[in-house]
This record gives C-alpha cells, structure tokens and sequence, in this order.
C-alpha cells in the first residue's frame, strides 16, 4: 500500500510540473504575442507571380495602393476588390493609382474575411484561375491567408499585406492595439467555428 500511494504521489507531483509548465509556457506565449503583434500576425509571401491579386476590404487606401504597386510590378494581371461596401471605392482607387479598369473586378457581397474566400474564390475559379496573391493589412494577413486556403486547398494563395500603420506613432498606437486585439480573438473564432487554423 505504501508503494503505491509513493507512486501516486510521484505521478501527481510530475501532472503539477506539467500543467505549471504548460501554464508558464502559455503565459510567455501571450505576452511574445502582445509584443510583437507585427512577428506573430505577419505573413508576407515576398515577391512572387500568381494570375491574380484579392484585395480585401474592411481598411483604409493602404489596401488598394498596395495592390496597385503589386499590379505595376507585374506580380499578376488582373485585380479583384472583395468587400461589401469597399469594393467599388477601392476599384476607383486603383484606377486613379494607374491599374487598367478592364483589369479591376469586384465582389460585393462579402462581409467578413470568410465570406471574401468563398465568394472570391468562387470567382477565381469561374476565371480558371490557381494562384492568388492576398493583399490585407498586416495585422489580418494571417487570418486571411489561412482562411483563403482553407476554403480552397486545391489553390495557391501568397500574401503581400500592406504595413501602413505597422509603426506605432502615439496617433495610431490606440487604433492598432485594438486591431490586433481584435484580430487574435478572431484568429481563434475561426480556428474554432470553421476550422481555419492560423498555424
């Protein structure tokens, strides 16, 4: 009997070390990712040719000018605005910023980062179109990237968000800290509800 209660005792003992560690390790987890919220959310593809860029709406110009570069640089040749309510004004933007309006789509139905993946790929495959470039604001480029290829694994999608606002100035330190607040809640949500995991 004193055998075994020794055992247990030593089994309960390393189920404490365990969990602490793992409590420890989620801690410094959180804390790495509200300091370097740029780090941990970024995902940028570098230069690359795709047959297509998705520019999401839901941010300000920055999304549409990134794009436009993109579309000058020759990284695709045909753009598509996805975003009920943004698309068209982003469309103009990109004709003012010198894309071709034959060259500009839009898709206005969307009105999350979910929806822009279903309905844009929906689009892209209707034009036999693989391989998509993701343009986002930094901060949401992990989401989008990832919820794009979970609603189209047979596709191949690249990011080249823009960094407007990836400095923190004391005018916008309030308005990014809650972007990116936001944005890990959702990162989890849409791990949880559709199975979009952001690893």
């Amino acid at each position: 009997m004193q055998f075994k209660a020794l055992v247990y005792l030593r089994q309960s003992r390393l189920w404490t070390k365990i969990f602490a560690g793992l409590a420890v390790l989620i801690l410094l987890m959180v804390v790495a990712a509200w300091a370097f919220p740029k780090e941990v959310l970024t995902v940028d593809s570098g230069p690359t040719k795709a047959d297509a860029i998705v520019v999401l709406g839901g941010g300000g110009i920055e999304r549409p000018e990134r794009a436009a570069d993109l579309f000058k640089a020759r990284e695709a040749p045909l753009v598509i605005c996805s975003g009920c309510g943004d698309a068209p004004a982003y469309r103009v933007r990109l004709i003012q910023s010198g894309v071709t309006a034959k060259d500009v789509l839009v898709e206005t139905n969307s009105r999350s980062t979910r929806e822009n993946a279903e309905f844009t790929n929906a689009i892209l495959r209707g034009r036999h179109i693989h391989r998509a470039i993701i343009v986002t604001s930094w901060y949401h480029s992990r989401r989008a990237l990832h919820c794009f290829e979970h609603y189209a694994p047979d596709m191949s999608f690249y990011s080249r968000p823009s960094y407007a606002g990836s400095l923190r100035t004391e005018s916008s330190e309030q308005h990014i800290a809650r972007r990116v607040t936001l944005e890990y809640v959702k990162l989890l949500g849409y791990w949880v509800c559709y199975g979009a995991c952001p690893l």
